[in-house]
Parts: structure tokens; sequence; C-alpha cells
């Protein structure tokens, strides 16, 4: 087993790889950069390095030559970053140093985005229609003269990043010029290549994933969907497992796809396989995640499996421990993610320092977060601040602590989307759990407020206006007066 694990990223995934090292009794060294010398993975790790490469969290030479420095025997690149970096997996193989995910050559390979659909698709397993190679910001002839034989609307996405941020659906050939310029830079912004290909797009359609473990041993086994279909900007606000909506068939049919299809990649460590189901109810696979996924802890909650542990073990050379029979999926877990940002003047980060943060817990309720009271949130960074689970033996149960979850944190100094998120419980579609990608073009839903709320928030706002305009110079009490409080402080003579 590893002594020391340099942790290659930030924010909650740094504290969340930290606090299980320091179960299995693995030393950490953690990174940071000055706006991040507050978050609280700095705090907990054994060793603290500070960045000064330009390229903070995604400069791989640097980020080994660290480890090399500082006697580290692992990295763990999270998620994000260089967590899919062939290159950066490479460098720590050459170096003598695990890197605590897929191997390069699996990277090389899931990284290809066109190839494994192509593979997949002669495996027998549906894919979307596609684009036969990615095109780069110079090639706009080539990629309008692709988008024209595959019809839209069709989904433009990064060919090293696949569905992310720089992900853009287009609904017409008038729009695809001005879209795919914005899309192509945001490809090479996040993900450092421009190239993106095409796909056809399913309107309305649900995201899906499968969560696989594997090991150097053969084992692979899944541990049950999430469903990811309620997104902003293809990224993911809620998540939720089970898919409330699949029928057991459909679901033994999911799991079995993805397991053909880890087999076929050579999964290793944690890795999901991701769908779509299109409104007649079929799946065609999109991409592979190699790496430990945001929503992780849903699955962790319904298995009682420690994720983060298994990827060390594997990297370690140990089988899984467990077979897929052994694996019990209990219960509803429902995620949301907690940004500082400000959804109601378009999802405008929101950093600044964090006056008081109050979050939640209980039963059943589990919160991921880098952050207290008095902690930066920095600008640089993905706006993510927390992420909190509700699991309950029921989806009702998991929704309604939920629901109690959210109501009880208390966040000031920044602004966040949990009013938003609040809104969406109460949604009926999702309420009912028949949502679908079309939630997502909602204005802002459940947008309709109680009379009752109106009433109350019309009583806060001018009690907030009274206390204004009061004087708040302070006032002497009269015992502070008295020749007793006076003499008490008096100094001897």
């Amino acid at each position: 087993m590893f002594r020391t694990i340099l942790v290659a990223n930030r924010g909650e995934i740094a504290v969340r790889i930290i606090r299980t090292c320091r179960d299995m009794g693995i030393r950490t060294v953690a990174l940071y950069d000055d706006t991040d010398l507050s978050s609280l993975h700095v705090r907990l790790a054994d060793e603290c390095v500070r960045l000064s490469s330009g390229a903070l969290y995604c400069d791989a030479a640097a980020l080994v030559q660290i480890a090399r420095d500082c006697g580290a025997d692992a990295i763990h690149p999270g998620y994000g970053f260089l967590a899919e970096h062939e290159e950066f997996a490479r460098a720590c193989e050459e170096s003598g140093i695990a890197f605590i995910g897929p191997s390069s050559t699996m990277l090389a390979k899931v990284c290809d985005k066109i190839a494994v659909l192509d593979m997949v698709r002669t495996a027998g397993i549906a894919v979307p229609r596609h684009s036969p190679r990615a095109y780069r910001a110079s090639e706009w002839e080539a990629l309008r003269d692709a988008a024209e034989g595959l019809g839209y609307p069709l989904v433009l996405k990064s060919y090293s990043g696949g569905r992310s941020h720089s992900t853009r659906l287009v609904h017409e050939p008038t729009h695809l010029g001005s879209i795919a310029q914005h899309a192509h830079s945001a490809a090479l912004t996040e993900f450092g290549d421009e190239r993106l290909y095409l796909e056809e797009a399913f309107l309305p359609a649900r995201y899906l994933e499968v969560q696989l473990v594997g090991d150097r041993h053969g084992n692979l086994v899944h541990l049950g969907e999430r469903d990811g279909s309620i997104q902003h900007n293809h990224r993911k606000v809620m998540e939720e497992s089970p898919a409330p909506y699949l029928t057991d068939a459909q679901r033994e049919n999911l799991w079995r796809q993805a397991l053909t299809i880890g087999r076929l990649l050579g999964c290793m460590g944690a890795c999901t396989i991701e769908f779509v189901l299109d409104a007649q109810g079929r799946f065609y696979f999109t991409e592979v995640k190699a790496r430990i996924q945001v929503e992780h802890p849903i699955t962790e909650m319904r298995t009682g499996l420690d994720l983060v542990r298994v990827q060390i073990q594997v990297a370690a050379g140990e089988p899984l421990g467990f077979s897929q029979d052994e694996v019990t999926l209990r219960g509803c877990a429902i995620q949301v993610r907690v940004n500082a940002e400000d959804p109601w003047n378009h999802y405008l980060p929101s950093p600044g320092r964090l006056r008081r943060f109050r979050f939640p817990g209980g039963p059943g309720v589990r919160v991921d977060t880098y952050a207290y009271g008095g902690c930066n949130v920095p600008v640089r960074y993905d706006p993510l601040l927390a992420k909190v689970v509700a699991w309950d033996d029921t989806r009702a149960g998991a929704l309604g602590r939920l629901r109690r979850a959210v109501a009880d944190f208390a966040i000031s100094g920044v602004q966040t989307n949990l009013p938003l998120i609040q809104r969406i419980l109460d949604a009926p579609a999702f309420v009912t759990g028949t949502y679908d990608s079309d939630f997502n073009r909602s204005p802002f839903p459940g947008a309709e407020v109680p009379p009752e709320r109106l009433r109350d928030l019309a009583i806060a706002a001018a009690l907030a206006y009274i206390r204004r305009g009061i004087d708040s110079s302070g006032v002497l009490p009269d015992r502070a007066g008295s020749g007793w409080h006076r003499d008490s402080r008096r100094l001897p003579q």
C-alpha cells in the first residue's frame, strides 16, 4: 500500500480524498495557490505545497516534480484538471509514481471519442449518429458539411472532453457558425484542445450513467445507475439513483450494456459509462468518463462502499474484494450541487469571503464541502461550494430529507443557487420523477410564489429597511455610570 499520496486537485474532492487517506493511514500532500490558501483541504493534509506555475493544477510536469520532491509514491487526480489526461498518466508511470486512475493506454483509447463510438457500435450496442472526425476552428466548411449530412438538431462536443461545459446544442443551421465559434473557444480553454465533433441530438431525452469499478485481475462490477437529466450549462445540478422512470427490464439491460462496454475498453478503477435515453425508451451509448465523478457520493450512499478507497486499493494492485452478487443497492439517494452563483442574474459566479457557513446534518444526510465560516470562495475555479446527498429507503423519504437539508443551510457572504434548488425540489415533474431534458429549458421551475410567502418576504424587507434607519451608535448602560463600575477599573495608586 502507498505511504504518501499527492492530491492533485482542490476543493471538496481534495477534502474527500484526504479523509479517505487518513482512514487508511496514508500521508497526504495538498496543493494550493494564493486564492485557495484558506480552503479546508489545505488544513487537513499532512503537508502543503504552493503552486507557482501559471498553469496551476494543469501543469503536469510541475505536479510530477512536486510528487518526486515530497516523496509521494502515488498521485490522485480527483476529477477535472488532469484526471483524464493521457500524457500526465504516462509521465507518472515513467517516473515510477502510481497514477490513481486508468492506465495511460486506456486513457488514450477512451479519449478518442469517435473511435470509442465506432468500437461500441461494432459490438452491437446503439450509439448516436456522429461526424466521421473532429474539426478545428479553421475547418469551418468541413464542419458545416458534416452538420448538413447529420441533420438538425445536433450537439457539438469537445473531442478531448466529451459532454462538458463546452458542449453546445444547435437547433438550426443559421446558428451553427456562432455557436461553433463559442464551442471551439470553450473547448480550448477547458481542455487545451479546440477540436469538436458532432452528434445527433435527442429531444427530449434523459441522461443516464452506470458506475463501474474494476481491478487488474479481471474483476468488473456495476454499482447501479444514476440519472443526471437536470442540468445547467451541461453540468448536472441534481442527480439521483435509481433512475425513477426505468422499468426493471430497462435497468437490467442498461447494466448489462455498461458491463459489456467496460470489458471492451478494459475499464479499471472507477469508471462511468454514459448513455442517453430517447423518448421511445431506446438507450444510446455516448461516452466513458474514466475517473471518479462529482456524483459518486450517491452511489456510495446506496452501496456503503468508499469509491476513493476502491480506487487507491486497485491502483496499489489489490483485487476489488467483492463480487457483483455481494453488491447491495439500498434505497434511494438524491444529490444537489450548491454553487456560489446567482441564478437570478445569468448564473454569474459569486466569489468572496464566507461570513457564515452552516451546513445541514441529521439522519441520511451527507455534505461534501471545502468551505467553512471565514473561508474564501475563489473566482478562478468552478463555483461548486458543496454537494448535499440525502438517502432514504424510499424516493419520497429521500426527497423529504433533501428538502429539510437544503432549508437548514445558512450561508452569507456569497450568493448561492439554494433558492433555485428549493424550487426544483417542489416542481411537480421532479416530485413525480417524470422529468426529462425539457425540464432544463423551463425558465425557473416552480416560479409561482404562494401569497403567504410573498407576505412574509414583504414583512422581512420592511423590517430590514427600518433597521437601516435606526441609529446604530452605541448606548451606555446605566450601570456603567455607577461609582462601583468606575472604581473597579481604576489602577491602584
